[in-house]
């Protein structure tokens, strides 16, 4: 009896959709909860983790921008080197009063118009040791002052900026004599050169109060007890906050320098046992860099808060959803099994199929999409009727116009004439060319050929009609070999220059030239134009060939052949029947000069 018990509520568990359903989220909704709650700490811990490292280094790289522009805003300075009376000065050996109180003067002009509160003052010097300053004036300095390292590079690299610290062993002391008090600057040095030989002819020293970039440092720190600092090419420590003292135990000091030559902008360093998280930035405009330091348990607290509130946030989830599938899946069963039924029919090819469902859920907008899904089926079935129809009908163009019988009658006639009149050598080549006509438009039923194909093809064409119309016609091919391999629909040129003749050349006095050339532009797209010098078109037959284009049936169905129309009508519409809508033919024509035909095709290579 046990055992009849056990099968029955097995039977039941298995044949009832409810019953699964409620069975298998009961058994699986705790275990997927427990990993998802998991998961989620995990993932909240690094997005946290990561946040925070973003921050700090954005943080860095903001700093390092401050400073960039603070040293790229003090560097218009360098600007006075192009001055007249700053060069006439630096390159004469004699004491020039006029030029000296010019220079002042445009330093002081500077100074009003950019505001550089903190720029202490302004030298400019010579090869010779003559110099200029704003707190000084004219002053001469003895020739060895000029042997400084900082110097000699600059002559070396005359155009390149040196950003000197307060604490450089090769510091610059004041040129002029005048000492600062209470102050320590950073010397923005560059080189002055003669305008036409770029001959270096001095230098020009600016000194800047170290405040502007100590004050970043001081005024932007990490978390509670980290701080940034300003450290030079080597990993050496320039400009350090008033918080921090050299007492206190710095990572820097032992692999800063091996961060900033390597790649990596962020470091954790657990040298000193607690660790510490040290992000770099560098400064563009002073090659300096700027270090943060902060512990690393400072910048992932808040990771911590949310492992509790992940652990109840699962709990009650669990909970919840136990108890909203039971209402749920009540819900869900009925219109399942009708959306299920209308599923078949339309498998079974009744495409009439509707589903009507009351409700905004889930399942109600399956039923609407699938309403949407067999209305778009019906729609696309219609339309690949229709299209077949146009490829069949545009076929059929194709072959009328392969097959013209006019043109193969008055071309016979012409290789009847040529033989009767003893021209061997005429009739081979146009029979020839006749051969090669109808052998590339056959195919053997091909749709599309590479284009030196067509191009013979038209090459073939043209030969005959020069051969008839030789005092009209002359044409010109001029297609790079690298488009040869590209495929493209057959018989698209030939009925195109046979419009240029016909309606272009045949009617305009004296001799005609029709062109051929193709490209591929920066869309990858094919072009090709066909160019003649004919009589053109009048610009109210323009538009109507224009309009023509656009419209779906030819220009003989709707009665309109204007100038040719049917064929280029022909060429467009099985362009655009097997490329899209994108793709076309395009007509530009000026009355009395010619016309110009523009074909655009993808780029498909054979």
């Amino acid at each position: 009896m046990k055992g009849y018990y056990i099968m029955g509520i097995y039977r039941k568990i298995t044949s009832s959709l409810r019953a699964k359903l409620l069975t298998m989220f009961v058994i699986l909704t705790c275990l997927p909860l427990i990993i998802v709650g998991l998961v989620s700490y995990n993932k909240s811990y690094n997005t946290v983790f990561t946040n925070s490292k973003s921050a700090t280094m954005m943080l860095a790289s903001q700093l390092a921008t401050n400073i960039d522009n603070v040293f790229t805003d003090t560097k218009k300075l360098l600007e006075l080197e192009k001055n007249p009376n700053v060069l006439r000065f630096l390159f004469s050996q004699t004491d020039l009063n006029v030029d000296a109180r010019e220079i002042l003067q445009t330093m002081s002009s500077y100074r009003q118009t950019y505001q550089y509160d903190s720029v202490l003052n302004i030298t400019m010097i010579n090869l010779y040791g003559r110099g200029i300053s704003e707190r000084k004036g004219v002053f001469q300095l003895n020739r060895d002052s000029l042997r400084n390292p900082h110097f000699e590079y600059l002559i070396q690299h005359p155009e390149a900026i040196l950003n000197i610290p307060p604490d450089d062993p090769s510091s610059l002391e004041p040129l002029d004599g005048f000492q600062y008090q209470n102050h320590r600057i950073i010397s923005i040095v560059s080189t002055v050169k003669q305008r036409v030989t770029h001959e270096v002819i001095g230098f020009i020293i600016i000194d800047v109060d170290d405040s502007i970039v100590k004050q970043f440092c001081d005024n932007v720190s990490i978390g509670k007890s980290g701080f940034f600092y300003v450290a030079d090419s080597k990993g050496n420590a320039i400009f350090i906050p008033s918080k921090a003292t050299y007492s206190t135990k710095w990572p820097q000091f032992k692999n800063i320098s091996s961060i900033i030559e390597s790649n990596n902008k962020e470091y954790v360093d657990n040298t000193d046992g607690k660790p510490q998280f040290i992000v770099t930035s560098p400064s563009s405009s002073t090659g300096w860099h700027i270090v943060g330091v902060v512990p690393l348990q400072e910048i992932v607290e808040e990771a911590n808060s949310i492992r509790q509130l992940i652990i109840i946030s699962v709990l009650l989830s669990i909970i919840f959803a136990i108890s909203l599938h039971l209402f749920v899946s009540n819900r869900l069963t009925r219109p399942v099994r009708i959306l299920k039924n209308k599923m078949q029919l339309a498998a079974s090819g009744f495409l009439e199929a509707k589903v009507v469902l009351t409700g905004t859920d889930e399942i109600a907008d399956l039923g609407n999409s699938f309403n949407v899904m067999i209305g778009k089926i019906r729609m696309l079935l219609d339309q690949s009727i229709k299209e077949q129809q146009e490829i069949k009908k545009s076929e059929l163009r194709a072959l009328q116009a392969q097959i013209n019988p006019h043109f193969l009658y008055n071309t016979l006639d012409s290789i009847l004439w040529l033989a009767q009149s003893e021209k061997k050598d005429q009739v081979v080549q146009m029979v020839m060319a006749l051969s090669k006509l109808f052998r590339i438009s056959l195919s053997k039923g091909k749709d599309w050929i590479t284009f030196d194909k067509e191009i013979e093809h038209l090459q073939s064409y043209l030969t005959i009609q020069q051969m008839r119309y030789r005092d009209i016609l002359e044409y010109q091919i001029e297609i790079d070999a690298s488009l040869h391999s590209l495929l493209i629909l057959k018989m698209t040129l030939q009925p195109i220059v046979e419009n240029a003749l016909y309606h272009g050349l045949k009617n305009k006095r004296g001799r005609g030239l029709i062109r051929v050339t193709a490209r591929i532009d920066d869309e990858n797209t094919f072009i090709i134009v066909v160019e003649d010098n004919g009589k053109g078109i009048t610009e109210d037959r323009l538009n109507q060939l224009r309009n023509d284009l656009m419209n779906p049936h030819t220009p003989q169905e709707t009665g309109n052949e204007v100038s040719g129309g049917f064929g280029l009508h022909n060429v467009h519409r099985r362009i655009r029947l097997y490329y899209g809508e994108s793709s076309g033919v395009q007509v530009e024509s000026t009355e009395g000069e010619g016309t110009k035909v523009t074909i655009r095709i993808p780029c498909e290579w054979g």
